[in-house]
């Protein structure tokens, strides 16, 4: 079977590209820092790795990290040899990898895609494997590993409709960067064959379900959650989580909407961004509403409307002492966020209709009755209206949520299965 096309040239002239565009690039991750970590890291300036072999993980950002936490986990049982190595490219992710994995994990900020500085990380660090999660491809960090003999997979690969478009308008970069990568764990077929599309070669791909549905529950969130709980005493409780800019004044609108018909009703708030906590405070309060910062530990009165949850790391506690669950992302062309953090916790989901970068588990939620979608605010307010005056409902679509999680477990196994193939344990 002929091999994989290559194109050099695309992935030259993409270098160029990032070069010319470099004081752009540069001022775009200037923001992304956190004080234990060296700016020149972005330049693949890390300290040389010696020792045990090394296995090394991408993931993007704070979602990214959050859903390649089971795997992670995993990682480190199967392989304990391997020192784990994860790099983001924010820094919310960088502080989520510290809270879940303290010095389990070591941690870098991942160089940006010049070849040098791509080089540069790949001759320090060394790894045995390089795994990159759902749809972080970079050229000339693939070309490194593949001039090293590094195997690389894509893990819990995605690839969305929208996606698929704009990696078409430079079809022979992608085409030679997915023939660098040995193995394809794909979510669903339909993301599989979006690849095929783009290069990715057919023997090299597997379907092996989405690991978004392998979600980890620990006692100390049920014993968080069992707190606030008892915190909130009886009123009705909604969460809206993950919230951007331009969303939360929607949200607001509705929750004024559910106060109408339920006054006791509490909000709350978790904005997606830490940058934006501030902001989002003072717009509730412009508002009108009574707002208590989890940040502060302030108690929630009664006469508080809006509980802000300005923390990292806590959402998962903060759904569960929810009745119903708005995921964000969702009413703004973002594409959405993990509807499956609350739905594991027997919580009734809402979202917006844009669902693009979780369309499949969208799906299968909506067929099981375990989503409901709105149009804008006012939907989302009749919504909330609906489902809070009907507890058995929300019983219902919130059982329903966690017979589809149980359903369509197994990706984390088939997963590491794929990779035993290439690792030595």
């Amino acid at each position: 079977m002929a091999g994989p096309r290559r194109y050099p040239w695309a992935r030259w002239l993409y270098s160029a590209a990032l070069y010319l565009l470099s004081p752009l690039v540069w001022r775009r991750v200037w923001r992304e820092w956190v004080p234990t970590h060296l700016r020149r890291e972005r330049l693949g300036a890390i300290v040389s790795e010696s020792g045990c072999p090394r296995l090394w993980l991408h993931a993007a950002s704070v979602g990214e990290v959050q859903a390649a936490r089971p795997l992670i986990e995993s990682l480190r049982q199967r392989y304990p040899r391997h020192r784990l190595v994860v790099t983001t490219m924010t820094a919310t992710g960088a502080e989520r990898v510290k809270s879940l994995f303290e010095d389990e994990v070591s941690h870098y900020f991942v160089p940006l895609d010049f070849p040098g500085a791509a080089d540069r990380f790949i001759a320090r660090l060394r790894p045995e494997m390089a795994l990159f999660f759902e749809t972080e491809l970079w050229p000339n960090l693939l070309h490194a590993c593949h001039r090293r003999g590094i195997p690389v997979a894509v893990v819990n690969g995605r690839l969305s409709a929208k996606g698929l478009r704009g990696y078409q308008r430079v079809r022979a970069l992608m085409a030679d960067a997915l023939g660098k990568v040995d193995w394809l764990a794909a979510k669903s077929e339909q993301d599989a064959e979006r690849f095929r599309t783009l290069g990715m070669p057919v023997e090299r791909t597997s379907v092996v379900g989405s690991l978004k549905f392998d979600i980890p529950l620990d006692d100390a969130t049920c014993i968080d959650s069992e707190r606030l709980r008892i915190e909130r005493e009886t009123r009705p409780v909604w969460i809206a989580a993950s919230t951007h800019a331009g969303e939360d004044e929607q949200v607001l609108m509705a929750h004024a909407g559910l106060r109408e018909h339920h006054p006791d009703a509490l909000l709350i708030l978790v904005p997606r961004h830490p940058q934006r906590f501030e902001e989002v405070a003072a717009l509730c309060r412009r508002r009108g509403e009574r707002v208590a910062r989890r940040s502060l530990d302030e108690p929630v009165q009664a006469d508080t409307t809006v509980y802000l949850g300005d923390t990292m790391g806590e959402l998962m506690a903060l759904y569960g002492t929810a009745d119903l669950a708005f995921v964000g992302g969702s009413l703004v062309p973002i594409g959405g966020h993990n509807l499956l953090e609350p739905a594991s916790l027997g919580v009734a989901v809402l979202s917006g209709p844009e669902l693009a970068n979780f369309e499949d588990v969208a799906e299968v939620l909506r067929e099981a009755g375990a989503l409901i979608e709105v149009a804008d605010a006012f939907a989302l307010g009749e919504a909330l209206i609906a489902l809070m005056d009907d507890p058995e409902a929300r019983h219902r679509q919130g059982v329903a949520g966690r017979e589809v999680i149980a359903a369509n477990q197994g990706a984390l196994q088939r997963t590491l299965e794929g990779l035993d193939s290439f690792l030595r344990k």
